[in-house]
């Protein structure tokens, strides 16, 4: 006995690559006022690339800060989106990806008072190099 074969037609997702439709967001951050994700929280995905600035009650008031992605990473900034950065340190204390150990408590570095605005970029694919 022959049994039917059965078609599925899957839509393809504007999000496919090489698509210039395809939107900058990707991904989420959790940001909350307490530590691992307590408090005030608010969820969003963020324009890659854009400065994103932090309203009440999260301005300067930010202990959870967790992206939800592997694919991204978000830099933590001291100053407020259109400011020039003018410290030899970078005015951040670096990137925040999903595996970063503390994106649940900001207090463990001492930046749960100072974060006022972040931008986010594609995290950059590392490239192996196989000895031939």
């Amino acid at each position: 006995m022959r049994l039917p074969i059965l078609t599925i037609a899957i839509p393809l997702l504007p999000i496919a690559a090489g698509d210039s439709s395809a939107p900058n967001d990707v991904g989420g951050v959790l940001i909350c006022t307490e530590a691992h994700g307590t408090g005030i929280c608010t969820w969003d995905t963020y324009t890659m690339g854009a400065c994103n600035q932090l309203k009440e009650p999260y301005y300067h008031n930010v202990t959870t800060f967790a992206p939800d992605d592997n694919g991204f990473e978000c830099f933590p900034r001291l100053m407020d989106c259109g400011v020039v950065c003018k410290s030899p340190t970078g005015c951040t204390f670096g990137a925040v990806d999903f595996w970063y150990k503390n994106k649940w408590d900001l207090s463990a570095i001492g930046w749960d008072t100072l974060m006022a605005s972040f931008d986010c970029r594609y995290k950059k694919p590392v490239i192996t190099r196989v000895p031939s």
